[in-house]
């Protein structure tokens, strides 16, 4: 058995959490230590009992862990442990890091410097532009954008940083081998081909079950800086990403929303209890201006003349001054709609056109 393959049984264990694992480690400085150590050892830890000692002294799943290990590398899912250099520096900074984690993609150094975007999956029009404003300028100056893939804000941040040529980080609430919503398996195909990479703690297989997202939130925090939530209900997830990021000492920003709005009570409330409220990126940067000492900005990127394939010409020329929902685009076009669906992505990625709720799509005017 592989070293790695120690670390994935440990986590495999039910009932021993990343804490009590990881007070093993620090005990039996290996995985595979702890597996070779007797019961009575094992029993005589504070912490553990005769349960838990039980559990690790009968592990029978090895199996199950040469099977997953092998799944992985056919996938090209890489397998990180906590003791790895690759695993990202702020994630081994909470209370209870996962063991291992699973990505798609490769977590780089410069991940440090990561800020998530998150809020309501039914968004407004004005929750999309401030998530889309947002994430863009904070590509443009360097910092990774994390969020969880779900629909609404959290793919409109995804999608701000790409169209920025910025990096950014997809969570997942189940394996990676089983995306959810499925409709964005495009947009995790295209953060893995810009540089970035999607990161799971679920083993390969597991399903996006409803328990499993407390525990997406808690990485999404976990591995950023701060966490601004732009719409948030009163029952949202993306409150329960607030409270992880407070637990485990990040910031809390908040974009302030219509009084009038129940996508809005949850970010306001963060507001009246102590949340920064941001208007814009300087008011992040004034923020978190210690921790992000050492950013270097690229500025090797020039601004060039678009490439336009002859599908993405005409539909701009479809598309006026006002929004359109994507039926419409395609009849005009004279398209599937899954045709256009594909070609309108790709010109959200360039910075050409903006969505809006309900697949309504236009042209973002740029000036310079």
């Amino acid at each position: 058995m592989e070293a790695r393959g120690y670390w994935l049984a440990l986590s495999m264990i039910e009932n021993l959490g990343p804490v009590t694992a990881r007070k093993l480690i620090n005990i039996f400085k290996e995985p595979e230590a702890i597996f070779k150590a007797s019961f009575e050892e094992l029993r005589s830890i504070d912490g553990i009992g005769e349960k838990r000692a039980r559990a690790i002294k009968e592990f029978k799943r090895w199996e199950e862990v040469e099977g997953i290990i092998k799944k992985c590398r056919s996938l090209n899912i890489e397998l990180i442990t906590q003791d790895e250099a690759l695993y990202p520096e702020n994630l081994k900074t909470i209370p209870d890091p996962p063991l291992v984690i699973f990505t798609i993609g490769r977590p780089l150094p410069q991940d440090r410097y990561a800020i998530a975007i998150v809020g309501s999956r039914k968004s407004t029009d004005y929750g999309r532009r401030a998530a889309d404003k947002l994430s863009r300028e904070l590509a443009e100056l360097g910092i990774t954008v994390v969020s969880g893939l779900a629909r609404g804000i959290d793919t409109v941040a995804h999608l701000g940083s790409l169209k920025a040529g910025g990096r950014t980080i997809g969570v997942f609430a189940s394996g990676l081998d089983r995306p959810y919503p499925p409709e964005n398996k495009t947009l995790i195909k295209k953060i893995v081909e810009h540089g970035g990479y999607v990161v799971s703690e679920f083993l390969p297989g597991v399903p996006p079950n409803k328990e499993n997202f407390p525990k997406r939130n808690r990485l999404i925090s976990g591995l950023s800086l701060g966490v601004i939530v732009v719409e948030a209900g009163s029952g949202s997830g993306a409150l329960i990403t607030a409270n992880y990021a407070l637990e485990q000492g990040r910031e809390v920003f908040a974009v302030p929303g219509n009084i009038f709005s129940k996508n809005a009570e949850g970010t306001n409330n963060l507001i009246k209890n102590g949340a920064r409220l941001i208007s814009g990126v300087d008011d992040i940067l004034e923020e978190l201006a210690p921790k992000l000492k050492g950013l270097t900005v690229n500025k090797s990127q020039q601004l060039k003349v678009l490439e336009l394939s002859d599908g993405e010409k005409d539909i701009i020329n479809i598309l006026g001054d006002e929004t359109m929902h994507i039926d419409e685009i395609a009849r005009k076009a004279g398209r599937p709609v899954h045709e256009v669906s594909s070609i309108l992505l790709e010109l959200e990625l360039k910075g050409v056109v903006g969505q809006e709720l309900g697949k309504r799509f236009y042209i973002i005017m740029r000036g310079g």
